[in-house]
């Protein structure tokens, strides 16, 4: 089924939109204890278990609106499911924390796969929005391999060594502002290897 084309503020907000809530939540809530069931969750876990379904309703309403999901975004769906799940389930904020490294490990992993083999996977899926040459496309796949294994340790470093607070602030602004950087910073590579136009 081919994509269908929404606006683009309204597909923002439903990508975007859940990941500020949570941070909207956590900074709202962080301080407080709730006693559900007889156990004590702190406002981290309850925040989480608010943030899964929010998240999960935001991306069916995104699929049914454009009649596609990327590899990508099943792949987070399933993940913050299963983690924060487990973080629930275990009273326990790690297994959510760690979600950032499973999911920049699964990518790096999958992009150095497709490397091994001489193909770019990355090529596959945006070859529609970023027109490069092949070369360009190996470039480009081989620096976002690393800067995905880079940013699973970063996140690693982060939640192992800092506050609570400052991995929620990395994970909703250091994260996405670090992707959004990467791209900036290869507009000489998009430049140098553009596609000569056809005759």
């Amino acid at each position: 089924m081919s994509e269908k084309q929404i606006n683009g503020g309204l597909k923002t907000a439903l990508e975007l939109g859940p990941i500020l809530a949570f941070f909207v939540a956590y900074i709202w809530l962080k301080d407080r204890v709730f006693d559900i069931g007889g156990t004590e969750y702190d406002g981290f876990i309850v925040v989480t278990a608010g943030f899964i379904p929010v998240f999960l309703v935001s991306i069916g309403i995104l699929w049914a609106l454009t009649g596609h999901l990327s590899k990508m975004q099943a792949m987070t769906a399933v993940l913050i499911t299963v983690f924060g799940g487990l973080s629930i389930w275990f009273n326990d904020p790690k297994f959510f924390k760690m979600k950032p490294t499973i999911i920049y490990l699964l990518f790096g992993g999958i992009l150095g796969v497709g490397l091994l083999q001489g193909k770019s996977y990355l090529q596959t899926v945006m070859d529609t929005v970023m027109p490069l040459t092949h070369d360009g496309w190996m470039i480009l796949t081989r620096r976002l391999t690393l800067f995905f294994l880079g940013l699973a340790l970063l996140n690693e470093i982060i939640w192992r060594t800092q506050t609570e607070e400052i991995w929620v602030y990395f994970k909703t602004f250091g994260l996405t502002a670090a992707i959004f950087v990467f791209f900036i910073t290869q507009s000489k590579l998009f430049e140098a290897y553009k596609p000569e136009p056809k005759d």
